[in-house]
């Protein structure tokens, strides 16, 4: 069974997560078939990239989004423009409708803002 899910990388506290086509059966951070784009939820609003022709190719082949995965396809129109596909429209077509509709990308470093001085991350104990 192939499945498109995420495969995480960057550091250590720091996700961003790849797109991936991959068989079901493999471990969550090993070989994929192939990279469709990217997720990084760190970003405020978190940046979704997606080469949308090779995620409606995989799709209409049978690939299976994983939950996370079909939530950011539906909120990138890919899973609208997949049932348009299933009903006669070119892929082409519908790969340059994405490119024409696709949002700029926010800016890449992370928008949370840091703690006051002397104030750290970790909660204090009340005595």
């Amino acid at each position: 069974m192939v499945r498109i899910r995420l495969t995480r990388v960057g550091a250590k506290k720091q996700p961003i997560y790849r797109i991936i086509v991959t068989d079901g059966r493999r471990p969550r951070d090993t070989r994929y078939i192939e990279v469709l784009g990217y997720y990084n939820p760190r970003t405020r609003p978190s940046t979704e990239v997606l080469d949308e022709a090779r995620a409606l190719y995989w799709l209409s082949n049978g690939a299976q989004p994983s939950d996370s995965v079909a939530s950011i396809l539906t909120r990138l129109g890919t899973m609208a423009r997949l049932e348009r596909l299933r009903k006669g429209e070119s892929l082409e077509e519908l790969a340059a409708e994405a490119a024409q509709n696709a949002k700029p990308l926010p800016d890449q470093r992370t928008n949370y803002p840091s703690p006051a001085a002397g104030q750290g991350y970790k909660k204090t104990k009340d005595s």
